[in-house]
């Protein structure tokens, strides 16, 4: 039987959660994720990792509701974009 496990879900001292997922992309995201990356480590001063590109992303992107529809299109560079089946 091929049982799916969901993913791993870590409570951290600071308050925040961490999980870790795995995500197939087509090579034009990771090469967005590699820009990101970057011009984060720009910023930073220091370099950085791609899973800090995902969660800076992540988190200076504003929330939306998951059933809420867009008032127009995204970009098609928009990231981070997740495809493959759940």
């Amino acid at each position: 039987m091929n049982e799916q496990v969901g993913p791993t879900l870590h409570a951290l001292p600071d308050g925040e959660a961490e999980i870790a997922l795995v995500v197939r992309l087509p090579w034009e995201d990771v090469a967005r994720l590699g820009q990101e990356a970057g011009r984060l480590a720009m910023q930073m001063k220091r370099p950085v990792t791609l899973d800090e590109a995902v969660s800076h992303r992540l988190r200076s992107r504003p929330a939306t509701a998951a059933h809420a529809k867009p008032s127009e299109p995204a970009a098609v560079s928009t990231l981070p974009r997740v495809s493959g089946s759940a």
